[in-house]
């Protein structure tokens, strides 16, 4: 097999690619109500009480959703920089996800393990998403 050819392994970028854009989606419309909504959210756990600013949740998530979805239709279009903002992005979530453990530990164990799917499936198969575009 030579660097130019793509194989069957580049469904992995489009993969990653996907959960980007539908995590963004998402990303967006929990920022949206966030800001509409209102000030302050209280979780209960464990014996522990955490308290969040919910505009400010609202407003990170707002452009966490946006720099999501413009990094997805980046990779789809097969653009290098964007399989490295999208690790970024995906690591950055990950690590976020891990603090809301205590608070959400089913949603957050699943969106952990999405994005150690999307940082493996761009670092090792997205280099075949440009040359597949490139056809």
């Amino acid at each position: 097999m030579s660097d130019t050819e793509t194989t069957g392994w580049v469904g992995w970028g489009w993969f990653a690619g996907c959960v980007l854009l539908t995590a963004g989606l998402f990303d967006l419309i929990y920022g949206l109500i966030a800001v509409i909504g209102p000030d302050s959210a209280y979780f209960i756990t464990g014996g522990s009480l955490f308290m969040f600013d919910v505009a400010g949740w609202g407003w990170w998530h707002l452009i966490s959703g946006a720099a999501l979805a413009l990094v997805a239709f980046a990779l789809f279009a097969g653009a290098t920089w964007a399989r490295v903002v999208a690790i970024i992005l995906a690591i950055v979530s990950a690590v976020g996800h891990v603090f809301m453990l205590p608070a959400q530990p089913w949603w957050a164990m699943i969106v952990i393990a999405l994005n150690i799917l999307v940082i493996y499936a761009l670092t090792v198969h997205g280099a075949e998403m440009r040359r597949a575009v490139g056809r």
